[in-house]
């Protein structure tokens, strides 16, 4: 009599486990979806646009805030609210790092999951306000509107001691930024884009001085210096005093792309926008993008877009925080 037990040698058992891992790693991505909350809270994008659009009539700064908000996220492990995490007596908030000097408006992020909770209690995650916050705050401030996929479950854990792991600095060498952004899936011309958002928005004294005291950096335009020491008049800025400089002096408050045109005029505030210049593999994308700005709005949407997909939580990996700066109890 045959016998009917299938025996799975090694080799069986080894593509039966692929297998499985492939349908897994299918799943887990196709958490993300667009319109998510399509039915679980229909309003739900329309609400997290309505509350960006009142912050920035009242506080215009705020649709800076977002945008920063997803980078420092996103980049950090993953896009899961973990920036907004305050300090507990478990864990010091991401918030206390210096990659993260600077952040603010974080309050208002509660206003946005206050109106969501008001509509849909325990639904939308603040890592998706995150994400679609920034996407609207772009749109404030006369950037493209980006499609962004939602579904992400929010982490219960902060992630301080990771920040400079991931986060770069404004004075590292233009090869380890690449690396950093690369890590996450952004290649060279996403990473030149991405520098981009740096058309809007301030810097405090305290990252610019070392450009200008005791004497003044030569990559910087010799005009250019001069009007930055009035915006940073001493050497040693008091951190917590109201002292910056605008990015984009001209349109500080408006989303282009005179970034590019003038780093390449030896105007970029921090090294990191210097060095895109001088830097053979970033500076042919530099002149693209000043060249043309609806290619810059594609090409940093497309960054962006990777960049907000890196590594979600999903399904049981996280939960829906009531608010977004703790934990649940």
């Amino acid at each position: 009599m045959a016998n009917n037990n299938q025996h799975f040698g090694p080799s069986s058992t080894f593509i039966s486990l692929f297998l499985m891992l492939l349908l897994h790693i299918h799943y887990v991505r196709s958490d993300l979806k667009l319109y998510y909350y399509s039915e679980s809270c229909p309003r739900a994008e329309e609400i997290i646009k309505e509350q960006v659009t009142m912050l920035y009539h009242k506080h215009g700064n705020t649709a800076v805030s977002w945008i920063r908000n997803l980078f420092h996220d996103c980049m950090v492990k993953s896009c899961d609210a973990s920036i907004l995490l305050d300090t507990t007596k478990e864990q010091k908030s991401e918030k206390t790092s210096q990659r993260n000097f600077g952040m603010r408006n974080f309050k208002y992020v509660e206003t946005i999951k206050e109106a969501l909770e008001n509509e849909c209690p325990n639904t939308v995650s603040c890592a998706d306000i995150v994400v679609l916050s920034a996407r609207d705050g772009i749109v404030m401030l006369g950037g493209p509107h980006i499609e962004m996929k939602t579904g992400r479950m929010d982490s219960k854990d902060s992630y301080l001691a990771e920040v400079e792991n991931f986060i770069p600095n404004h004075n590292d060498s233009m090869s380890l930024v690449l690396s950093r952004f690369n890590s996450v899936g952004v290649d060279t011309q996403g990473t030149v884009a991405l520098l981009g958002a740096h058309t809007v928005g301030r810097v405090h004294c305290v990252n610019i001085v070392h450009r200008l005291y005791p004497t003044v950096d030569p990559t910087l335009d010799p005009k250019f210096a001069n009007y930055l020491k009035t915006r940073c008049p001493s050497p040693q800025p008091d951190p917590k005093a109201i002292e910056y400089a605008r990015f984009d002096h001209v349109t500080p408050m408006v989303w282009d792309n005179l970034y590019y045109k003038n780093i390449m005029s030896n105007k970029g505030l921090l090294i990191v926008d210097q060095q895109l210049v001088s830097d053979q593999s970033t500076y042919p994308f530099v002149e693209k993008f000043a060249a043309n700005n609806s290619y810059f709005n594609d090409q940093f949407a497309k960054a962006l877009i990777i960049l907000s997909e890196n590594n979600p939580l999903t399904g049981d990996q996280g939960e829906i925080r009531k608010v977004c700066r703790d934990v649940n109890k």
